[in-house]
């Protein structure tokens, strides 16, 4: 049975490449993941995203993970296997998309910072009316959820799978970035020492590309409020 048009067929599965780099840690598989397009089918279409800034995350060695504490309900999916998503909900209005790496158990994941639309741009705008330009429709990591299409509902998703909406396909060896292209810093939005780029220079992005989103530091704790939540993944 053909699809509908703009409807991509679910189900096709990971090649072995894109399985090999998923397999990775988190900080090997992030760069790798650079040009690489995440795409979601809805029943409205498909909209897809090639990615130009993601971020490491690596659980409980990592003091910016949602999983430094261990497993808890909103992060299991963490501890899924290569190839899981990852979906949580911040600040009451947010969603944010991760992909797992590494072995099953072990909360290793790369967040999903930023993106050009690629496929199903006006899908993109009608779910990003407040974006002035195509270049912020993905610009960030709440928009670029939000362009996709994902929320909570799509948390522990398998790339690829039979009956999946989300899948992933790595950058072609002539369209994959330079690896002088490739620059690394402070991870955005991290409280705490998560937040150091000198010790934590975890957030990747293609030098140049105009859907990267502004490096943005936490914000600094208020007096009485507690512990700064963790950012990230």
């Amino acid at each position: 049975m053909s699809a509908e048009p703009g409807i991509r067929p679910q189900g096709a599965g990971l090649d072995e490449e894109t399985r090999r780099v998923l397999a990775l840690d988190s900080l090997e598989a992030a760069p790798r993941l650079l040009g690489a397009v995440f795409s979601a089918t809805a029943p409205e279409g498909t909209v897809s995203v090639r990615l130009t800034e993601v971020e490491a995350y690596r659980g409980e060695e990592d003091p910016g993970s949602h999983a430094f504490r261990g497993r808890t309900a909103r992060n299991a999916s963490m501890f899924a296997e290569a190839g899981t998503v990852y979906v949580y909900f911040t600040y009451g209005m947010h969603h944010c998309v991760n992909v797992v790496t590494g072995p099953e158990g072990v909360s290793r994941a790369v967040l999903l910072r930023g993106g050009e639309v690629v496929e199903g741009l006006d899908l993109a705008r009608s779910r990003r009316s407040a974006a002035r330009t195509d270049r912020d429709l993905a610009r960030g990591p709440a928009r670029l959820c939000q362009a996709l299409g994902l929320t909570r509902e799509d948390d522990g998703a398998a790339l690829g799978a039979r009956g999946s909406r989300v899948s992933l396909a790595l950058a072609e060896p002539g369209s994959a970035p330079a690896p002088d292209a490739i620059r690394t810093g402070a991870r955005t939005g991290v409280a705490g020492p998560g937040g150091d780029g000198q010790a934590f220079p975890w957030r990747f992005w293609i030098d140049g590309e105009p859907t990267v989103s502004p490096y943005k530091a936490a914000a600094p704790r208020r007096a009485g409020r507690g512990r700064c939540a963790r950012g990230g993944s």
